[in-house]
């Protein structure tokens, strides 16, 4: 069994609009979510061997944040297919992979689509309405594959969680 766990940056700012949409950096409620949805994985147990990210300096900044709260080391490939990608090249992407978790870490509306057309046979409906009415900045989708990847088509996974930040919020 495979999981595939599927992030949106974290609250990017828009406080500079000389700067190109590439190198937004984090807002400063992405700069607290960020680390929470890391502890998050760790405290779930849901750690990727490979993280697959966006070079976008927004969502290289969110796995920057992420990764430092994992108890292990993850190795990152920064794709630049998955610069503003539609769920197509997305799940093109994933099909490259080789680890048997993976995180995928990019940017609506292509990650919410793709979440969406993954969902497949025994996913949770409740999830899966959450992620149909929104997929926030660092809301974390998590499914489980059973084939290899490069054999994943959209409707193969099974979508078991959705969380967000504002879920965790004590």
């Amino acid at each position: 069994m495979r999981q595939l766990l599927v992030l949106r940056h974290a609250k990017s700012s828009r406080d500079d609009p000389k700067l190109d949409d590439f190198d937004r950096p984090l807002a400063r409620r992405g700069l607290k979510t960020a680390p929470l949805m890391g502890r998050e994985l760790a405290r779930r147990g849901w750690l990727p061997d490979l993280a697959l990210v966006s070079p976008a300096l927004r969502t290289r900044d969110t796995w920057r944040l992420v990764s430092a709260e994992l108890p292990k080391h993850v190795p990152a490939e920064f794709a630049e297919q998955l610069y503003e990608a539609a769920a197509a090249a997305i799940l093109a992407r994933v099909r490259q992979a080789n680890a048997t978790s993976l995180l995928v870490i990019g940017h609506n509306p292509g990650l919410q689509h793709f979440a969406l057309r993954l969902a497949g046979a025994g996913s949770d409906a409740d999830v899966f309405r959450k992620i149909e009415a929104k997929f926030p900045t660092a809301a974390l989708a998590r499914f489980t594959v059973e084939q290899d990847w490069a054999n994943l088509d959209f409707g193969d996974a099974r979508l078991t969680h959705c969380i967000r930040p504002k879920d965790l919020a004590a």
